[in-house]
């Protein structure tokens, strides 16, 4: 099986390539990745030399760079390539509109020529909105972003939904909740407050830190990317959550706890404008179709995720200062591509 994966430098990507190579020994990986701030090839170091993966630095914003791709005769697309942080996208929103929007388009439109390819779309479940309380979102609720983010994803979805009615792309949507596990970088919630924690620096929380949110850990969720990818009906949207919601202040405390940390280390500042108060997935969909379901608990899944980074300190450090970025030319560039137009 040859497989494209967009953004596998990423926290999820690199997580879904090592799986994949795990799980399939048949499988030819092209990792098609632009390396912007959180794509880091060191987060593959372990898997660079392997014969069944190959990395090509490029820009899925570019047609023709995206047309010389898919010639390579790809079964699988896996597309995780986007811009994802919530506060970004609140301070410039234009390069998610480029990435997550023009990106997306540009691979559909890639794809389209080769018709027996699988195109897995990797979405998110902030493109519903913010949840009341006592209700889950299921696949047909409609769809209501709340920041440039969200929808940016829910228009790429569209886009997605739009190629498989008009031209006949098999396409999947996956929209999972906040995944968490090692590579994460660390401007997300859970790396950010092990990192300051473990240096004793404060943990800016937001509001009153009661914002809740269904955690899910990553290896989980590239079970269920797998199973899409294996035998999900053409068309399919699955929800993938873990459905055990908390709020985030627990979360940091649970963290503290295990880094043996006090509370005093805790600073509530001002909440983000648009901040989703509530996310909540019924999952029960990718449950009984595909026979999915999340193995790894939060406490379980948190504690492997501290071990991790307090055992890559080197990671986390170069993460952070953005030492990363000479990783792909002192080791990758000799054997990668690079593709401009």
């Amino acid at each position: 099986m040859k497989v494209l994966v967009t953004g596998g430098a990423g926290f999820i990507g690199s997580n879904f390539i090592r799986f994949l190579l795990r799980a399939r020994p048949d499988v030819r990986i092209v990792n098609f990745d632009k390396l912007t701030y959180a794509g880091n090839p060191e987060s593959l170091a372990d898997v660079a030399e392997d014969p069944r993966y190959h990395f090509i630095r490029g820009d899925i914003t570019d047609p023709a760079a995206a047309a010389e791709l898919f010639r390579r005769g790809f079964e699988v697309v896996v597309h995780f390539a986007a811009e994802t942080h919530v506060d970004r996208s609140i301070e410039d929103a234009s390069p998610f509109l480029l990435t997550n929007i023009t990106g997306t388009q540009c691979l559909l439109e890639a794809a389209r020529k080769f018709p027996k390819i699988r195109f897995i779309h990797i979405s998110t479940d902030e493109v519903y909105g913010s949840a009341p309380a006592g209700v889950e979102f299921r696949e047909n609720t409609p769809l209501d972003p709340r920041s440039p983010y969200a929808a940016s994803k829910a228009s790429a979805e569209h886009f997605v939904t739009a190629y498989a009615n008009t031209y006949g792309i098999s396409s999947v949507i996956l929209r999972c909740t906040n995944n968490f596990g090692p590579f994460q970088f660390p401007e997300k919630l859970i790396p950010l407050i092990i990192a300051n924690a473990s240096e004793d620096k404060p943990l800016p929380i937001y509001g009153d830190g009661l914002q809740e949110r269904d955690w899910l850990f990553v290896e989980d969720y590239c079970r269920a990317i797998h199973l899409a990818i294996e035998t999900a009906p053409a068309g399919s949207i699955y929800n993938v959550s873990s459905g055990v919601s908390q709020p985030n202040l627990g979360i940091v405390r649970t963290i503290l706890e295990s880094l043996g940390k006090p509370e005093s280390l805790i600073q509530f500042v001002r909440d983000r404008p648009g901040h989703d108060r509530r996310y909540a997935l019924d999952s029960s969909k990718i449950r009984l179709e595909l026979g999915w379901s999340s193995q790894v608990s939060f406490e379980e899944g948190i504690g492997k995720t501290v071990d991790w980074y307090r055992t890559n300190p080197q990671w986390l450090a170069h993460a952070r200062s953005g030492e990363y970025r000479n990783y792909y030319e002192r080791h990758y560039h000799r054997r990668a591509e690079t593709f401009r137009s």
